[in-house]
């Protein structure tokens, strides 16, 4: 990982979309921080698209799609993407979208029911994420979002124990999350960005930033040749064999910042201001 003060201008410039995690990314210890949402409305108002991209549930996508300078939100680990549209003629108020990866199935699946019975079981501590009720395809499983926090060594195993029984599973920094499909956050978010916006996948691979923090942001790392980390993505090392080409050197939302504008003031330095 190369410091996020190293991308070129050149670089900068070609950028068009923001995509970022939240938790830990835009947030420290749960907080969003005023400095990761001051960036997320410079980022806007720098004419970007702006879309996290989160494993957060239906319900708060749908406030965020709402309320936050974003230009649309994907949840639920790729399962679901949220965003506002006007009408043609930009008249009255915007009218909040919905779109559904193909494969995603509802969370009254009853393997995730035998996984999350099996996951307690083994865990007493560990416990269902407290956002679940306003779920509509995952289970979350909380292992450091409130206390007590548990080792990684504990949110692996309930991932391998996911796997075992045939489910997908990722690690976030506070939630294991476990669904039924063949998706992630990538896929989900190529989805969003060429329905909605026109990309193009490959050809626009370096208009795509992404921001993020832990394991199931990997895909997106992996993906994206600008893919940038802050700083407490080092804890995840031994958990990632794909590192994004960039860190910052704060952490949490503070890093995210940073990172942001950096881009912002390297696209001014570019030939014609990055426009």
């Amino acid at each position: 990982m190369k410091p996020i003060r190293e991308m070129s201008p050149a670089e900068a410039a070609g950028i068009r979309c923001v995509l970022m995690d939240i938790d830990d990314t835009l947030t420290r210890e749960g907080k969003l921080l005023a400095s990761a949402y001051t960036s997320l409305w410079k980022l806007k108002e720098a004419g970007l698209r702006v879309i996290p991209v989160t494993g957060r549930p239906a319900g708060w996508c749908d406030l965020i799609a709402r309320e936050w300078p974003v230009d649309g939100v994907v949840g639920e680990n790729g399962a679901l993407a949220f965003w506002e549209e006007r009408a043609e003629n930009g008249g009255g108020s915007p009218v909040l979208k919905a779109g559904y990866h193909p494969q995603a199935i509802r969370n009254d699946h009853p393997v995730l029911a035998k996984i999350r019975d099996r996951a307690l079981g083994e865990f007493p501590q560990l416990r269902i994420a407290k956002d679940q009720f306003s779920r509509l395809y995952d289970l979350a499983l909380d292992f450091a979002e409130e206390e007590p926090i548990l080792p990684l060594s504990v949110a692996r195993r309930v991932r391998d124990l996911a796997v075992e029984e045939g489910a997908q599973a990722k690690v976030s920094s506070i939630h294991v999350n476990i669904w039924m499909g063949n998706y992630d956050k990538l896929s989900m978010a190529e989805r969003f960005l060429s329905q909605r916006f026109g990309w193009r996948c490959g050809a626009g691979d370096g208009e795509v930033v992404f921001v993020g923090d832990s394991p199931n942001d990997e895909p997106m790392f992996a993906r994206f040749p600008l893919a940038c980390g802050v700083a407490n993505v080092r804890k995840y090392g031994d958990l990632l064999q794909n590192l994004p080409a960039y860190v910052s050197t704060l952490d949490c939302g503070d890093g995210f910042a940073e990172i942001a504008e950096t881009i912002l003031a390297k696209r001014k330095e570019a030939p014609g201001g990055g426009t």
